[in-house]
């Protein structure tokens, strides 16, 4: 069977894997639940007959009040697509909760603070399982906050919505999309069993060291500092509830399931390649 991978909830990181793979000569099935009409996607509901067909499936769509909208659509499909070999889920590292700037890593329980968290853990385990009963692999893929081209601190700060919260102690795991898309076709090329992966790089920093990065490398202005008793009271309950916790996510174990390294180890690397991006693209 050719390699056809169907990709449930095809956004930001997701559309970059898709890129990988039809460069490759894969067949790609995206999906979202609206998709525009140019956008080449399907409807997320309406893809019955390329399920059937898939070999790989990527999981991308984030679980509801309901539980994980991939499983409740297509659970009973998925339990007999004759194809499937390998199913992907892409999770977060929010499943390990706050540990007070503690270490986890890819075998350190999940503790979720979170209501969202405390779903992703039952969606994690609703994929493992389905795999497991089927003798398929399965890799629940731990995302760590994402940016990339169109997605970073460059243009945070270009929007006048930044701000320079002052937490030296508090610091966040980060991957740049590039890093998830080819660490997700390194997952497919390696697949056996189940699997825990981390995808962070290898610098987690505080929120503050970015916008600098950002500043030192566009010559953007930085916002005013803020501690971040001051910038709480401003902040959403979604905010809020990243900043609560903390923790430095590792990622060793992962880089020596893939044989691989990340290509962006730090912001510092990945943020230099969107700079230089963003400079040719000006330049032509």
């Amino acid at each position: 069977m050719p390699p056809h991978l169907v990709i449930l909830g095809q956004g930001y990181s997701a559309s970059a894997v898709s890129t990988l793979l039809r460069a490759q000569g894969w067949t790609v099935t995206g999906t979202k639940r609206a998709p525009e009409a140019e956008s080449g996607l399907k409807a997320f509901d309406a893809v019955e007959t390329e399920l059937l067909n898939a070999t790989h499936l990527l999981v991308s769509a984030p679980p509801g009040e309901a539980g994980d909208p991939a499983l409740l659509r297509y659970g009973a499909i998925l339990e007999e697509a004759p194809h499937l070999r390998w199913i992907g889920y892409y999770s977060t590292t929010g499943v390990y909760g706050d540990r007070q700037g503690a270490r986890v890593d890819e075998n350190t329980s999940v503790a979720p603070g979170q209501t969202r968290s405390a779903a992703r853990v039952k969606a994690e385990q609703d994929w493992q399982s389905l795999a497991t009963r089927r003798g398929l692999a399965c890799d629940i893929m731990r995302l760590g906050g994402i940016y990339g081209p169109g997605r970073s601190a460059f243009d945070t700060l270009r929007s006048g919505k930044a701000r320079l919260i002052d937490a030296p102690d508090h610091f966040f795991s980060r991957i740049h999309r590039d890093d998830i898309a080819e660490a997700t076709l390194a997952a497919i090329e390696t697949a056996q069993g189940c699997r825990i992966l981390n995808f962070v790089d290898d610098t987690p920093s505080p929120q503050a060291a970015v916008f600098e990065e950002a500043s030192r490398l566009s010559g953007a202005t930085l916002p005013p500092r803020l501690t971040l008793e001051a910038a709480w009271e401003e902040m959403s309950p979604m905010a809020r509830s990243f900043w609560a916790e903390r923790r430095l996510v590792e990622s060793v174990l992962t880089k020596q399931s893939l044989n691989r390294e990340w290509r962006y180890p730090s912001y510092r690397e990945g943020l230099a390649a969107i700079f230089d991006s963003e400079e040719n693209r000006s330049a032509e």
